[in-house]
C-alpha cells in the first residue's frame, strides 16, 4: 500500500488559500445535476397547480439558484415561473451578534405571493434559522397558499424543526466544519466544498 508522504494530500482534498484542508462536495456538474433533479421534483409535486408556482431565492446565493431552477423549468415544460430575491437581514435572530449596522440589500419580489405556492431556495440548510427568517420575511409580503423549501446542500445540525422539501445533496458534517458554496454569478466559479475550520 502506497503511503502518503508528509504534507501530501489525499484524493479529493486540497489546501485553501488560508492553508486549511478542504474536500469537494459538489463540482459544477454536480450542482447542475442536483438543480435539474430539484427542478423535476418541484414540477412533479406541483403538477396540478403549476400556474400558481413561484420561486424566491434567499440572498445571496439562493437567488441565482432560484433563477437556475426557473430556467430548468422553462426548458423542461416551457413554463415561465416568476422569480424573486429575498433579503432576510432584518429578520435574522443573530443580527445583534453579527454587527451594529447590518447591510440591507433589499428584497426584489416583483409579484404578489398571496395564494401562490412559493418555493424558497437557498444554498445550505444548517440550523434552520435562516429558513425561519426567510419565512418571516416572505409572510410580510403576503399569504402564500404554501411555502416549500429547496436546498442545494443539507448539512444537518438543526436547531429548529425545519425540513427541506427538495435537497440537492445531504452531507453529514461536524460543527467544526463549514460548507462553502461558490456560484458563477456571485463568485466566478461553481463548486461546493467542506472546510475544516
Amino acid at each position: 500500500m502506497r503511503r502518503l508522504r508528509a504534507g501530501a494530500r489525499r484524493h479529493g482534498q486540497a489546501n485553501t488559500a488560508e492553508g486549511r484542508n478542504h474536500s469537494e462536495i459538489l463540482s459544477k456538474d454536480g450542482i447542475d445535476r442536483s438543480l435539474r433533479r430539484i427542478s423535476h421534483e418541484i414540477l412533479e409535486r406541483n403538477a396540478s397547480s403549476l400556474e400558481g408556482l413561484a420561486l424566491v431565492g434567499v440572498l445571496t446565493r439562493g437567488a441565482p439558484l432560484a433563477r437556475r431552477i426557473a430556467e430548468n423549468i422553462r426548458h423542461f415544460e416551457g413554463l415561465e415561473v416568476p422569480v424573486g430575491a429575498l433579503d432576510i437581514t432584518l429578520h435574522r435572530d443573530d443580527r445583534e451578534e453579527r454587527d451594529e449596522g447590518p447591510e440591507v440589500r433589499g428584497s426584489h419580489v416583483p409579484f404578489d405571493v398571496t395564494g401562490k405556492t412559493v418555493v424558497l431556495v437557498d444554498d445550505v440548510l444548517y440550523t434552520g434559522r435562516t429558513a425561519r427568517a426567510a419565512m418571516d420575511a416572505l409572510l410580510e409580503l403576503g399569504r402564500p397558499a404554501a411555502i416549500h423549501l429547496a436546498i442545494l446542500v443539507d448539512r444537518g445540525h438543526r436547531e429548529l424543526p425545519i425540513r427541506a422539501d427538495h435537497v440537492g445533496k445531504n452531507v453529514p458534517t461536524s460543527r467544526d466544519e463549514s460548507v462553502r458554496v461558490r456560484l458563477i454569478e456571485t463568485d466566478g466559479e461553481d463548486g461546493v466544498i467542506r472546510v475544516a475550520d
